[in-house]
C-alpha cells in the first residue's frame, strides 16, 4: 500500500493515514465562539478522509487573538459547540486536534478581508504583548514587554486552554510556536531583547516554550499526543535557523513532545523566502533525522505523488496540508485513487466511488 495511506500510531491515537489538516484561521468567530462555519469547514475535511483535523489557531486569552474574529478557548462557555465539532470529526473516523495559540505582537489586527491592519482605538484595539517593546512593522503600535507575572499568566492560560480542549473532545494538542506569534517571538534573537532569564542566550530564549510544553503536557494523559509547530527558519540573516530548530526539537522530544510541525517564516517583516513547491520539506527531513522525532511536512504540497514521495524518501512522517484542502476537501479520497490505495468512503458517498 502507498505510505500515504499507512496508519500511524502516536501514543494511544492511531491515524488512519498520513494526511493532516493544517490549522487554518477562518476569522469567523464572535467572542471566540465556534459556529456552523467551523463545523462544516472542519467536518467536511473529516468526511473527505483526512486522518487528523486540526482546528485553527485558537486563542488561549482574549488578548492572544490575531483579530476580534478569531476562534477562542479562554472560557468554559466555548466548550459546548467545540464538542459538537469533535464528535462529528470522530464519527467520520478522523481524529480531532486543536492548535493553542497566542498572537503576541501580531494581535489586535483586522481580519485579512477587512484590511489586515492594526485595529484602531475606536474599533476596540487592545495592548499587545511581546518579549520586548519591538513592533513587527515599524508602523505597528509598540507592544508591551511582558513582565514575569504576564509570563506566569500565559502559562496558566495555556494550561487552562489545554484542559478545556480535552473536555471538548480534542485528542491531539498542538502548541503554536511559529509564524511570528508570541512563543516564536521569544525564540528569535531578532524579536527578543530581554536581559532576564527569558532572553539573551539560546537556553533563555527557548525557556518559555519549554515551560509552556511542561504545563500542557502535565494536564494531558500519557495517552494523548502533543505537537509543536515551529518556524524552522526565519529566512533572515542573524535570525533563528534550522540548526537552532534541530537543537530545540531534541529538547522538546525529551519534554514529551511527539511531533514537530515544520513550517517557517513569519517573525520578520524583512524575511526573504524562496517560495516554491516543497520548499519547506527539507526542514522536516533534517529535524526528523537529526533530532529523532516525528515531523510533519508542510508548504505547497499539492499532489498525491508529491506527498507519497516525501514519505517514501523518509523526509517526514505526515503530510500537513492547508490550501490544497481548501481547494479540495476530498483530496485524500482522490489521492487514494491516484495511488491505487483502497480506503473507506463514507457510506453516503460510496455510489460515487467508481
Amino acid at each position: 500500500m502507498a505510505l500515504l495511506f499507512e496508519p500511524l500510531s502516536v501514543r494511544s491515537i492511531q491515524l488512519k493515514n498520513r494526511i493532516v489538516v493544517s490549522p487554518m484561521c477562518e476569522y469567523s468567530s464572535v467572542d471566540g465562539f465556534a459556529n456552523d462555519w467551523h463545523l462544516v469547514h472542519l467536518g467536511s475535511r473529516a468526511v473527505g478522509g483526512a486522518a487528523l483535523v486540526i482546528a485553527e489557531a485558537t486563542a488561549v486569552s482574549p488578548e492572544g487573538r490575531i483579530t476580534p474574529d478569531d476562534l477562542g478557548i479562554w472560557k468554559d462557555d466555548h466548550i459546548e459547540f467545540l464538542k459538537r465539532i469533535t464528535a462529528f470529526i470522530a464519527a467520520q473516523g478522523s481524529v480531532p486536534g486543536i492548535q493553542l495559540a497566542h498572537a503576541g505582537r501580531k494581535a489586535s489586527h483586522t481580519s485579512p478581508w477587512k484590511g489586515n491592519r492594526p485595529l484602531k482605538i475606536e474599533e476596540g484595539a487592545w495592548t499587545t504583548l511581546a518579549p520586548g517593546a519591538i513592533s513587527f512593522k515599524e508602523t505597528d503600535p509598540l507592544p508591551k514587554a511582558m513582565s514575569i507575572d504576564d509570563i506566569k499568566q500565559l502559562k496558566k492560560d495555556f494550561r487552562d486552554a489545554a484542559l478545556r480542549a480535552i473536555t471538548a473532545g480534542f485528542k491531539v494538542i498542538e502548541i503554536h510556536a511559529a509564524h511570528g506569534y508570541l512563543l516564536n517571538e521569544f525564540l528569535s534573537p531578532l524579536s527578543n531583547n530581554r536581559t532576564d532569564d527569558y532572553g539573551g542566550s539560546f537556553e533563555n530564549r527557548i525557556r518559555i516554550l519549554l515551560e509552556v510544553v511542561d504545563v500542557v503536557r502535565s494536564v494531558l494523559t500519557e495517552m494523548l499526543p502533543l505537537f509543536v509547530r515551529i518556524s524552522a527558519s526565519e529566512w533572515v540573516d542573524g535570525g533563528w535557523n534550522i540548526d537552532d530548530s534541530v537543537q530545540l526539537a531534541r529538547l522538546l522530544k525529551n519534554k514529551g513532545v511527539d511531533l514537530i510541525d515544520c513550517s517557517s517564516g513569519g517573525n520578520s517583516h524583512h524575511q526573504k523566502i524562496p517560495v516554491r513547491p516543497l520548499y519547506q520539506v527539507p526542514f522536516a527531513e533534517k529535524i526528523r533525522h537529526e533530532a529523532g522525532i516525528l515531523t510533519g511536512a508542510v508548504g505547497l504540497i499539492t499532489t498525491a505523488e508529491e506527498a507519497e514521495d516525501i514519505l517514501q524518501q523518509g523526509k517526514a512522517d505526515v503530510i500537513v496540508l492547508a490550501r490544497q484542502l481548501l481547494r479540495d476537501p476530498y483530496f485524500p479520497l482522490h489521492a487514494a485513487k491516484k495511488l491505487n490505495a483502497e480506503v473507506h468512503w463514507p457510506v453516503q458517498y460510496e455510489r460515487a466511488k467508481l
